[in-house]
Parts: C-alpha cells; sequence; structure tokens
C-alpha cells in the first residue's frame, strides 16, 4: 500500500471508521495469480507459518539427537562401573558400533572427546542467541513487517545449519557452540513475528483455529525432526547428513515463503479483492500500526499478572527443553536403545502433545462458552495440568528404572499432558494485551528462554556419567521448577485484559504513580484518565 493509501487508513481509524480497502493497479501478471489462487491467502499464510515453525524446530533439535553419534563416548568418559546401568541393546552393538583394536567400542564417526558438561553447553548455546533477538525481532516486525523479519531469520538459521559439519570439524565445540548461538538468534524473531502477522491477517474469530495450526507446527517439526534424524543416523551413517538435510529444508521453505506470503493484506499483489475487503473490514490491525500508542513498558514491568505468566514461562520451558533437549541422551545412554529406535521414540511425546494439545483446546473453549468457568480459572486448570502433570510423570519415569516400555509410556504420558499449555499460558498474552500481544510475546519467551541456556548445561553437571541415578536427580530438579512455577501462576495470573493495554479506555488506576504512558498526553488528562479509572471500578 503506497502512502496516502496508509494516510487513509490511519485517517479512517483515528475516526472511528473501518478503512476502506484501497484501490489497487492490477496487471496482467497479477490477474492472472489471482485467478489461479482459489485457497484464501489467510489460510496459505496459515500452512506456511506451520511450515516454518516446523523448520524451526527441526533445525533446533537435530542437535540433540546427531551429538549422540558425533561424540566417542569411550574417549570421552572413560570406563566407569554402574550398578543400576540398562542392559544395551543387542541391536545397538551389531550394527552402530565397531570394535577397535584397545578394546573400546565407539562409533565410526564418533569423533570428538566431549564430555557431558561440554555437550551441555553446547546443546544451551542455541538459548543464548534465541534470548537475544526476541525484542528487537518483535520491533523489527512491527516496523518492517513480519515477512522478512521471519523470512531472513529462518535462512540465516539454515544456512547456518547446512554449515554445522564443515564449521564443527574445523573448530571443534568452540566453533560449534558460536554457530549455535548464530543460529538462535536467527530464530529469536519467530514467534513475535509470526504473532504480529495473524494479528494483521487474521480475523478474531478465527484466531483459535490458525492460531492451533501455526503453533502445533512446534511439535510436528519435534516429531519430524526427531524421526528422520533417527532414519538419517541409522546404519552407521555420517551423521552430516541430519544437517544438510533439514539446511537444505529450510532453504526451500524460504523461497516458499518468499513466494507465497506478505506481511499485510494491504501489501500481497495478488489476493483476491473479496478477500482484501473481508479483512480490511473485519481486521482492525490490518494496516493501522501508526495510530497505536507506544509500548507501555513502564507499566509492562510493573504489572503481577505479567510476571506470573513469565514464571509459568519459565516452568513450562524447563520441562519442555528438559524434554526436547536430552530425552535422546536419556535413551541412549540409559536405556541403551538403538540410535534408530531413539528417533523414533523421541517423536512419540510430541505427537501426543500435538494431538492433546486440540482436545485441551476444544475443552477448554467450551467450558468458557458455557460459563462453566471463567477465562482465569481455565487459564489456571490448563496451565496446572500442563506443570503438574508432566512433573509427576517424569519422577515415574526416572523410577521406572531399566523397564523401557513403561519409562516411555510416562515420557509420552508427560507430553501429552503438556499440551495444555496451548489453551493455558500460552494464549494468556491475548487476554492481558491483545493490543501488544507481539511485544508482550516477545518479552516472556526472551524471559522463559534461560531455562532453555540453564537446562542443558545444568543436566550435564549432574549426569557426569550418564548414569541413572544422576538422571534421576536432574528430573528431581525438573520436578521442583514445574511445581513452584505454577504455584507462582496460581495466585497472581488473570485472565482479563489490562488497564494499560488501552488506557484510553480504562484510565489509570489511583496507585499509579510512575508517569504518563502516551507522550502526547498533558498532566491533566492523566489525572482525568485516572479519575474515569475510579468511576469505572465503582
Amino acid at each position: 500500500m503506497d502512502e496516502t493509501g496508509e494516510a487513509q487508513a490511519q485517517a479512517h481509524t483515528l475516526l472511528g471508521q473501518k478503512p476502506q480497502t484501497p484501490q489497487r493497479q492490477d496487471t496482467k501478471l497479477t490477474r492472472t495469480l489471482r485467478s489461479c489462487c482459489f485457497i484464501p491467502q489467510r489460510y496459505i499464510l496459515g500452512v506456511m507459518g506451520l511450515l516454518g515453525v516446523c523448520n524451526a524446530y527441526t533445525m533446533r533439535v537435530c542437535l540433540n539427537l546427531a551429538i549422540t553419534q558425533m561424540v566417542n563416548h569411550t574417549k570421552a568418559v572413560g570406563h566407569h562401573d554402574d550398578p543400576d546401568a540398562c542392559p544395551t541393546d543387542a541391536i545397538d552393538i551389531v550394527n552402530t558400533s565397531i570394535v577397535y583394536p584397545a578394546g573400546h567400542i565407539s562409533k565410526p564417526y564418533g569423533v570428538f572427546d566431549w564430555d557431558e558438561k561440554t555437550q551441555g553447553l553446547i546443546l544451551s548455546g542455541f538459548y543464548y542467541g534465541y534470548a537475544i533477538t526476541q525484542v528487537p525481532g518483535g520491533y523489527l516486525a512491527e516496523k518492517f513487517g513480519g515477512k522478512w523479519t521471519l523470512g531472513l531469520g529462518l535462512l540465516s538459521t539454515a544456512l547456518f545449519t547446512f554449515l554445522t559439519p564443515f564449521v564443527t570439524r574445523a573448530g571443534g565445540a568452540t566453533w560449534l557452540f558460536i554457530l549455535r548461538v548464530l543460529q538462535g538468534m536467527g530464530e529469536g524473531p519467530t514467534m513475535p513475528a509470526l504473532m504480529i502477522m495473524l494479528a494483521r491477517w487474521v480475523p478474531p474469530h478465527e484466531r483459535s483455529f490458525q492460531g492451533a495450526l501455526v503453533f502445533g507446527g512446534a511439535q510436528i517439526g519435534n516429531i519430524f525432526g526427531s524421526f528422520m534424524s533417527g532414519v538419517l543416523l541409522s546404519d552407521d551413517n555420517d551423521w552430516s547428513y541430519v544437517f544438510f538435510f533439514f539446511g537444505g529444508f529450510g532453504l526451500l521453505w524460504f523461497a516458499l515463503w518468499s513466494l507465497f506470503c506478505y506481511s499485510t493484506p494491504n501489501t500481497h499483489p495478488f489476493i483476491s479483492k473479496k478477500e482484501l475487503h473481508y479483512l480490511n473490514t473485519n481486521v482492525t490491525t490490518a494496516d493501522n500500526k501508526g495510530a497505536k500508542d507506544p509500548v507501555p513498558w513502564k507499566a509492562i514491568l510493573r504489572s503481577a499478572p505479567v510476571w506470573a505468566l513469565v514464571c509459568a514461562a519459565v516452568g513450562h520451558d524447563w520441562g519442555y527443553y528438559t524434554m526436547v533437549t536430552d530425552l535422546p541422551k536419556y535413551s541412549t545412554d540409559v536405556l541403551k536403545f538403538n540410535i534408530k529406535t531413539t528417533g523414533t521414540l523421541t517423536a512419540l511425546p510430541y505427537l501426543a502433545m500435538w494431538l492433546s494439545s486440540f482436545a485441551f483446546g476444544f475443552i477448554c473453549d467450551v467450558c468458557i462458552k458455557k460459563g462453566w468457568h471463567t477465562i482465569k480459572t481455565g487459564r489456571i486448570i490448563h496451565t496446572t495440568v500442563a506443570a503438574t502433570g508432566p512433573a509427576i510423570c517424569i519422577i515415574l519415569a526416572s523410577y521406572a528404572g531399566c523397564d523401557r516400555v513403561a519409562a516411555m509410556v510416562y515420557f509420552v504420558l508427560s507430553m501429552a499432558l503438556m499440551g495444555g499449555f496451548y489453551s493455558g499460558m500460552k494464549v494468556n498474552a491475548l487476554d492481558l494485551a491483545p493490543n501488544y500481544a507481539g511485544s508482550l510475546t516477545s518479552l516472556v519467551n526472551s524471559t522463559s528462554t534461560i531455562a532453555g541456556i540453564v537446562t542443558p548445561y545444568l543436566i550435564g553437571l549432574l549426569t557426569p556419567n550418564s548414569t541413572l541415578v544422576e538422571w534421576r536427580t536432574a528430573f528431581w530438579v525438573c520436578f521442583v521448577v514445574l511445581v513452584g512455577t505454577n504455584v507462582v501462576y496460581c495466585i497472581w495470573a488473570d485472565g482479563k485484559q489490562q488497564w494499560w493495554d488501552d488506557v484510553r479506555q480504562f484510565g489509570y488506576p489511583p496507585e499509579w504513580k510512575h508517569g504518563q504512558l502516551v507522550p502526547t498526553e498533558s498532566p491533566e488528562t492523566v489525572q482525568e484518565l485516572r479519575r474515569q479509572s475510579s468511576v469505572n471500578k465503582q
């Protein structure tokens, strides 16, 4: 949309009117493309968003399984007698190991002698970069549009993934850690940019379906990444194939994203006129960013419900990253599954989480619509299920010992229960601040990513010999974090739109003593808004 069209849209917004659909000059090419596109473009965006999130997660998790074949454990750890050790899978010895003259069992491509502490640091490197670019990514998406902020970020991650084998063999653990930080920086803007694009493309009454479609790509990525990594690493294959495959998948996605997806409906060159008019009529944030007030960071950072949400997110990510990052290592090192079986079994918990998330979302929506509980109660119930359920299940899995079937059942059940977080704390940002959901999401994600930084490194410290008893201690730490953060959320959570999200409507609370949030307000306006807030509460 040109400057005149944008000015007209902002003028209509300030007058309280719906923006008119801007007029555009069609070319022969755009008319041809429009006639070929019978699927609404907002659904194309949803599918491409799903594939984008899937792509992001496959590149994130592929190292978790590949590292089990990159490291020669006999060189890294040496001989260690573990009285609780599980019997080794016979397939593993026959198919994926070779015997050297010295009598050591090793792996043909396991050329690195990294101990558990070093492996944990490498696995956590991604989240250092991921945390750094969350807030800047949200700002760039707001200013320049989500298409290129998201697209170029994932393109960089795809290129770094493709280069991983060359960089690792040239520079070892240090270079791999730096590369993982850069990969995380590329993925940081993903969720904030997608949240902003959905706000501009999807009408409110369609957001539940589109949200489940797009963000369900995380679990599909974990499923696809774990399963394909197991297949690619089986039969003594070179671990480099994993990074070439998923890096290439990322490059293909970027090409399709560049062709078919655009930041807003009004910048899409071949969207149908009918759909464009529909979106400009029903999506008030389609192109009206110029009329929005600055992000009220002073109030956000002083909001108890926001910090309750951050706390719950830290707990969730601690449990989630424990599963995503370290379940492959636990399956290989403790339960002694062969690598192909590890890849398949590691995918099962994510499949359970993906399916259960739809069931939890349906149940929560029905209960709220029928008035059986409030939005706040629904968020607390589903967040509690998604925190305490997995906490109990992973402890039961650790005490199942070498009973592989029981352990994997508990792991699958834990992730199935974790699916409740989509209808719990995941959408709580939209309840608290629908106008600033992108900024609030970036704050929550960047803070909770601390769990992704700390968890792999701490587990590496707690499991130097990767024994069953050591892992049990790591799982108890996870239990305490999940349950403790959930208690905080239950006390301070809220399900209502906060006053600072629309201060012009709700006014300032009487206790607010920290100045104005809107730069154009006069002191008299602030006092009047505070008075209106007091009247509204009465």
